[in-house]
């Protein structure tokens, strides 16, 4: 056992140097500049101290870079708190600590840190990649703290990882068991400060030409998928998010909430499904259309919007139940229909005079949809994932000059034409269709299925769906977005469909991820239920959690002790050892133990200036055990005299 007061020789710090920069080093591409180089400083520092031997800077000039680190990292972040601040904080004071590490005490404390900091690494990522690293993390520090009870004969370092990693083994199944019983609470399995979200793409409540190009750009997963009856086809995959009422000429935008009891009149089967929905940090839920179902925690308004109670900051899983073919809204209040055909004015002189003119032409609505769909057709307008600027009167660029753009531009222009002409319109955005992964049997939704649509209101249907960007390219409804687009067009690698293996591998890897999602990330206290009823426990209080928790554990711990015991007795097989360690025993706990390093000819001599009434009875024994470990074979009478002599031994 080493003293902890005991001087760090170089190779100790240079294993905690290697420990804290691997788990530090994930955090280098989320700060800023000048800490990275504040911390890769002082540990470089320390490193040329221990190197050189020299003394360790003063407490004041500790002192000064502290003051300037906090107040710098103040002024950046305009907090201490938060996690962004708080891991800042925490890098800056770790990399201080190492200039006031003295003595083995300080380093094992260093290596506490970094467990502490293993765990600041799961506040931005939770995926398996980020555990598989941390892991190998982990096996480094803990390799580092068995480097610092080795002191003064350090083992190999092949030997220090065996031995940290056998202690990790030792531990899973604890772990395991503590994960699986542990008491678990509502919310995400981390609680994380609000600036934890900021950085999550997703659907936004207003809508502008380019907004949801910009978001296709993303192969990031928005939800997942899995049916309880067959999957519907690509084209019926409408996956309902805001809906957007009011327009200011450029700008798109959904109200707050429109209260009401939504109703609807269908004659088909529903369809039901589970969602898995990823944080976005914003209120939407997303259910196929139309949803006849609102989940726990949630609402659902008069125009089918579905929003929960609380910002989306964490992974969500409801149940949900669709209907395909459905009418609603025959019934719709005057005051809707109106808000649905307001125009500001001052915009787009071009597309009023237009649409206008289609009036005077066709009385009947459907007839003057259909023209409008026939010319988004027929003439030269173009599908594109880089559409050009548009200014002030963007639906007049893109209609009469332009004529090339993404969905936003073609339901956005559409929804003013119907305005005009005196038909309700509104516009409805979400995502459409998604990727079948057949290895899991889901549908994977990503943000590049970002889509926006419309719906015109009829006195004998209600609201009825109608997409133009379908008019324009049928290849997005029927078969995504990655057929829609040219090779040559800028859609990220995950979401091309043009090379089989590559997209076989990102299936499998999100089948991986899914199960880690489903059974890690989403081990919820409902889960955690359903497992222990599944084992005969029904009503699984915390006080019952915590006897079986505790229960679990101590047989765990004991059937590990009875191996290693085992283990180590079988190690301890030869008779004559077994003896003589019973008889160094005997002197131990007369206050004489034997040094690890000492042999047995000097622990006799040692023991004979001790206790020079045991010196015969000593070195007897000693001989008898040279000669039977050391010399020629030993016969049985040997050990059993040896053994005889041992027992009859008294210090």
């Amino acid at each position: 056992m080493t003293d902890p007061k005991q001087a760090l020789a170089l190779r100790h710090v240079l294993w905690l140097l290697l420990s804290l920069a691997m788990v530090a080093a994930p955090h280098a591409s989320r700060l800023p500049w000048w800490i990275v180089a504040l911390v890769v400083t002082l540990a470089a520092w320390r490193f040329y101290v221990g190197y050189s031997r020299l003394a360790l800077p003063s407490r004041w000039l500790l002192l000064m870079v502290v003051i300037g680190a906090t107040l710098g990292i103040y002024f950046n972040y305009r907090t201490l708190f938060g996690r962004d601040a708080g891991v800042a904080l925490l890098l800056v004071m770790l990399g201080l600590k190492l200039l006031e590490m003295r003595s083995l005490r300080d380093a094992m404390l260093l290596t506490f840190l970094g467990y502490f900091l293993v765990i600041t690494n799961f506040l931005y990522s939770q995926t398996i990649p980020t555990a598989l690293y941390m892991l190998v993390c982990i096996w480094v520090i803990t390799a580092t703290i068995i480097s610092l009870h080795h002191a003064l004969a350090e083992p190999p370092f092949r030997a220090q990882l065996r031995i940290a990693g056998l202690l990790l083994a030792q531990a899973a199944p604890l772990m395991l068991v503590l994960f699986l019983l542990f008491p678990r609470v509502s919310g995400p399995l981390w609680g994380l400060p609000q600036d934890a979200y900021s950085g999550v793409s997703g659907l936004s409540d207003t809508m502008t030409p380019g907004s949801l190009s910009n978001l296709i750009l993303s192969d990031a997963v928005a939800f997942r998928v899995r049916f309880e009856s067959p999957i519907p086809q690509p084209k019926q995959l409408y996956w309902r998010g805001p809906v957007m009422w009011d327009f200011d000429g450029r700008t798109w935008s959904a109200p707050r909430f429109l209260y009401g009891a939504p109703e609807f009149v269908t004659s088909k089967e529903p369809v039901a499904y589970e969602v898995t929905l990823e944080p976005h940090n914003k209120r939407w839920l997303f259910a196929l259309d139309l949803p006849a179902r609102t989940p726990p925690r949630a609402a659902t308004s008069s125009d089918f919007q579905m929003l929960a109670f609380e910002p989306v900051n964490n992974r969500v899983r409801y149940d949900m139940v669709s209907y395909l073919e459905f009418s609603y809204g025959t019934a719709e209040s005057r005051m809707a229909l109106r808000r649905a055909l307001q125009l500001p004015p001052g915009f787009n002189p071009r597309a009023l005079e237009f649409a206008q003119s289609l009036r005077g032409k066709f009385a009947d609505d459907r007839a003057l949809i259909r023209e409008v769909l026939a010319m988004f057709r027929n003439q030269n307008f173009f599908y594109t994932l880089t559409p050009p600027l548009l200014g002030q009167h963007s639906v007049d660029e893109f209609l009469f000059e332009k004529r090339s753009g993404f969905c936003e531009y073609y339901a956005s222009a559409f929804a003013v034409l119907m305005r005009a002409a005196g038909i309700p319109a509104r516009i409805v955005t979400g995502y459409q269709g998604g990727e079948v992964n057949q290895l899991g049997n889901y549908l994977i939704v990503r943000q590049a299925d970002a889509h926006a649509w419309t719906e015109v209101w009829f006195r004998d249907r209600g609201w009825v769906r109608v997409d133009p960007t379908a008019a324009v390219s049928p290849l997005r409804v029927e078969s995504g977005i990655s057929a829609a687009v040219p090779r040559t067009g800028p859609l990220p690698l995950l979401v091309r469909g043009d090379l089989e293996f590559l997209r076989q591998l990102r299936l499998t890897w999100d089948l991986m991820a899914n199960s880690w999602n489903q059974w890690v990330l989403g081990y919820t206290p409902e889960r955690q239920r359903r497992l222990l009823t599944s084992v005969g426990i029904d009503d699984a209080t915390w006080h019952t959690l915590t006897v079986v928790l505790l229960c679990t554990a101590a047989l765990i711990v004991v059937v590990l002790s009875t191996l290693m015991l085992r283990r180590l007795k079988a190690r301890v097989h030869d008779p004559a050892k077994i003896a003589y360690l019973k008889f160094c025993d005997k002197l131990r706990r007369k206050g004489m133990p034997r040094d690890p390093a000492e042999g047995p000819v000097d622990y006799a001599r040692r023991l004979e200036h001790v206790r020079p009434d045991l010196a015969s009875a000593v070195t007897a024994i000693t001989q008898l055990y040279i000669a039977l470990r050391y010399g020629a074979e030993a016969s049985a009478a040997a050990v059993r005299e040896f053994q005889h002599r041992v027992n009859q031994f008294s210090a």
